[in-house]
């Protein structure tokens, strides 16, 4: 008797053991093998940063002929509180799963497709995205051949002047601007939600304040050197004054007013111009009348236009060159 109570005993441990086994199974294949479990932890790599988990799960692929600088933890979009609302199959099996989640301020949603692709020691189901989750953004940078996504820095891989095509993880909020230490450009961002779009970015890069500063210092060494010249025509500088009449005394020049300096894209990427602006020095010396012969003395203010082209080097080393001396 007490053998066979043993042996029912075991027999109805076993039989819960695998009504459990099963009923778990069930559960981790609705929830955690799922379609939607599936996106989910696709979902959770980027909300992780973490890059190469998301990029290393079945079906993500990267389109040709596009740079996949963009696909580093560093330069991952943010996404918050996501949320699932929907998994539907079709036909043929492939699940068409919708996420909604928050870019920045923004509620957005995604619906990915995935399909089974069999299963792991026959018990837990297999998934691939059957359409890549990864987008495109096509960015053109302006004036500089760099910038940067995220607050990472990217050299753009076509032409200059030319749009370049990255792929990034959908979704994901990007945001590309420029900052060194001579240049910047104002942050734009690009909320991508949609597998296989291309969203164009444009980043235009300026001259920032220290920029301006430190050619304004440069300029004004630059002329000032000049007016040390006790000539009338300095030489390699913009300004001079000539006369018809005989010079008899030491040209003596001071710098009055140097220029109002702006920086503005000269057209050619890497390249920049102080455009055209008025200077004054001032010029003391006499001259003698070649009619007469009287002796004046010529103590006057001289104007004169300047520009200058400027081309930053490596190590941030300002290279200016006058466009009028």
């Amino acid at each position: 008797m007490t053998v066979r109570r043993a042996l029912i005993s075991w027999t109805i441990g076993f039989v819960l053991l695998i009504v459990a086994f099963v009923v778990t199974l069930a559960i981790l294949n609705g929830t955690l093998y799922s379609a939607h479990g599936f996106v989910a932890s696709y979902l959770d790599a980027l909300n992780r940063h973490d890059a190469t988990a998301a990029r290393e799960m079945p079906g993500v692929r990267a389109p040709d002929n596009a740079a996949t600088n963009l696909l580093t933890d560093g330069t991952l979009g943010s996404i918050a509180d996501i949320q699932l609302v929907r998994d539907t199959a079709d036909s043929h099996g492939v699940h068409t799963v919708t996420y909604s989640y928050d870019l920045g301020k923004k509620q957005e949603r995604t619906a990915f497709r995935v399909s089974h692709t069999g299963s792991f020691l026959g018990l837990f189901d297999r998934w691939s995205f059957a359409t890549s989750p990864l987008a495109t953004v096509s960015v053109t940078v302006l004036h500089d051949p760099e910038f940067r996504a995220n607050g990472t820095d990217v050299v753009p891989t076509s032409k200059k002047m030319a749009a370049s095509s990255y792929v990034v993880f959908a979704p994901g909020l990007y945001t590309f601007d420029r900052k060194s230490t001579y240049l910047i450009a104002s942050p734009v961002a690009a909320a991508v939600s949609e597998p296989g779009s291309v969203t164009p970015v444009q980043v235009d890069v300026q001259a920032n304040s220290t920029f301006v500063t430190d050619v304004k210092t440069e300029l004004h060494k630059y002329l000032a050197a000049c007016a040390t010249q006790k000539v009338l025509m300095p030489t390699s500088c913009p300004f001079g004054k000539a006369f018809n009449n005989r010079v008899v005394s030491t040209p003596e020049w001071a710098m009055v007013t140097d220029p109002p300096i702006t920086i503005v894209p000269d057209g050619t990427t890497g390249n920049w111009l102080v455009p055209t602006a008025t200077a004054v020095a001032h010029l003391k010396v006499q001259v003698q009348s070649l009619y007469d012969g009287k002796i004046t003395t010529y103590n006057d203010d001289v104007s004169f236009p300047v520009s200058f082209s400027i081309r930053i080097d490596a190590g941030n080393h300002l290279t200016i060159t006058s466009l009028d001396g």
